[in-house]
């Protein structure tokens, strides 16, 4: 009996080991076929090829008037009037500031008469010189006499020179004292009011700012500039001749202002505390809508990254440990399957009106890299179908 009941047992045992083993089996088979027996998913693809593409930098910028001048008085005196209101546009010529005229006037009436009395003098000594002139021909008069004379006539020359000086300075003194635009543009607002007595260029009045032309200042980063230099010698970059970039302002509120610049200008000089150089570019600005102190980012235009590997945007995945992009390959057994192709990313294009990604490595020319249906590959090596029948 005890026989009996430990055979009983060593058969059920076995039973309940093979129908496990079973069914182990069974569920391996179906992940298997659960793995390898699921549709491909439908995804469209583009076979990456080399191509030449433009290259644009971004950079933080601030607006200055082409011309800003600071407006000062040439000589002192009193303001009688101010002849502008602030914040309007003035032109060449224009005058801003008036000062007290009498004291000009009054001046120049004098050079005026000093100038008559050393024409007089002038007159007499010629007089003088030529008598005694005649008279040393018969000689009437002594050597010295003649001599004294001669000078006489060639100090009242240098006297009137002197005189014809003080008039035109009292006459530019005349002029200085109406205080007048150098330029066209924006007067600014008043430093000193009228009444008040300035002592000549010391004192700053105004200022006008020309703004029919904008100067862009911003500052490229000496290890840019390394990295585009060291692009440069391998080929991978073509700058503009003479970097003469175009600068394209983007304005606060992400428009594009509709005029285009040029760089003009690069210091060769480096910040020492920014580590970087300053470039600007000139632009036209007829309307008015820039205006001086505004911060806008330029972009520069002008550009071409060489032989580059270039795939839309949406294309790039990032899985937390960087970015890649989904290859469609075959396998071994010959099955298109989806694989991750880990990529080196550089800078955004716009390709078409759509953003797309420089690639710098990771890619190899031909590859079909998989831009759609990104969402449908669950896992990597999974099957795939390529359908870009309206792609």
């Amino acid at each position: 009996m005890y026989f009996s009941t430990k055979k009983h047992q060593f058969i059920a045992f076995s039973t309940v080991s093979a129908m496990t083993l079973l069914l182990s089996a069974c569920n391996q088979e179906n992940a298997q076929n659960a793995h390898t027996g699921m549709p491909p998913a439908q995804v469209q693809t583009i076979a990456i090829q080399k191509s030449s593409v433009p290259f644009s930098i971004e950079l933080p910028a601030t607006l200055s008037g082409n011309k800003e001048v600071e407006i000062r008085a040439r000589v002192s005196g009193i303001i009688e009037s101010r002849n502008f209101e602030e914040g309007q546009t003035v032109n060449k010529g224009d005058s801003l500031f008036t000062l007290d005229l009498q004291p000009f006037k009054l001046e120049l009436e004098k050079a005026k008469a000093q100038l008559e009395a050393a024409k007089a003098t002038l007159n007499q000594a010629k007089r003088e010189r030529d008598r005694l002139d005649a008279l040393q021909n018969e000689r009437s008069v002594s050597k010295r006499d003649f001599d004294n004379a001669v000078s006489s006539y060639e100090i009242a020359v240098a006297n009137l020179a002197a005189a014809e000086v003080s008039l035109k300075n009292a006459q530019l003194d005349l002029d200085y004292a109406q205080v007048k635009a150098p330029v066209t543009g924006i007067v600014g607002r008043e430093f000193v009011s009228q009444g008040s007595y300035v002592q000549g260029p010391s004192v700053l009045l105004t200022e006008v700012t020309d703004t029919s032309k904008m100067r862009i200042r911003f500052g490229f980063s000496e290890r840019e500039q390394l990295a585009m230099r060291k692009e440069v010698n391998e080929g991978s970059l073509s700058l503009p001749n003479d970097n003469h970039f175009e600068a394209q302002v983007i304005l606060q509120d992400n428009s594009v202002y509709g005029q285009m610049g040029i760089v003009n200008f690069s210091d060769v000089r480096v910040n020492r505390n920014t580590g970087t150089s300053e470039l600007q570019a000139m632009i036209d600005n007829p309307t008015g809508q820039l205006r001086p102190g505004q911060f806008v980012r330029v972009r520069l235009n002008g550009a071409i990254r060489n032989s580059a590997f270039v795939v839309p945007q949406k294309a790039v995945l990032d899985n937390g440990t960087g970015k890649f992009v989904y290859v469609a390959t075959p396998n071994e057994q010959g099955m298109l399957v989806a694989l991750q192709a880990p990529v080196e990313v550089a800078e955004w294009v716009n390709l078409n009106g759509e953003n797309a990604w420089v690639i710098k490595s990771g890619l190899q020319e031909g590859q079909n890299v998989i831009i759609e249906g990104m969402a449908r590959i669950f896992f990597p090596g999974m099957p795939v179908q390529i359908n870009n029948e309206g792609a």
